[in-house]
C-alpha cells in the first residue's frame, strides 16, 4: 500500500503517514462533524485527546467485537443444535 498523505503532529512531532482508506475514514468522519457548533467541537477534541493519552488496549472490548464462540461443545453438536431450532414455513403468502 502506497502512502496518501504525510503530516506532521505538532504535538509529538512525529511524521504519521496516512494510506488512502485511513485518509477516506476520516473524510467521512470530518464531513459528519464540520457542521457542528464550536463547542461541540471543543469537547470532541477533549475526549479525542484524552482517548490518545492511553495507548493500552481494553482487552474485553476486544475480545467482543473479535472473540471466539465459548462452548464445550464439539462443532457438530453446535451444528446440529443450530439445524433442530429451525422453524420451516413453506406456506407462501399471496400478494
Amino acid at each position: 500500500m502506497c502512502p496518501d498523505v504525510v503530516f506532521n503532529n505538532q504535538n509529538t512531532q512525529n511524521f504519521v503517514i496516512m494510506y488512502s482508506a485511513e485518509q477516506k475514514i476520516l473524510n467521512g468522519y470530518y464531513a459528519l462533524i464540520q457542521d457542528l457548533v464550536p463547542s461541540m467541537k471543543l469537547n470532541l477534541i477533549q475526549r479525542l485527546k484524552e482517548s490518545t493519552k492511553s495507548s493500552k488496549v481494553n482487552e474485553s472490548q476486544m475480545e467482543d467485537a473479535f472473540g471466539s464462540w465459548n462452548s464445550n461443545k464439539s462443532s457438530e453438536e453446535l451444528i446440529e443444535t443450530i439445524r433442530s431450532s429451525r422453524l420451516i414455513n413453506r406456506q407462501t403468502e399471496e400478494f
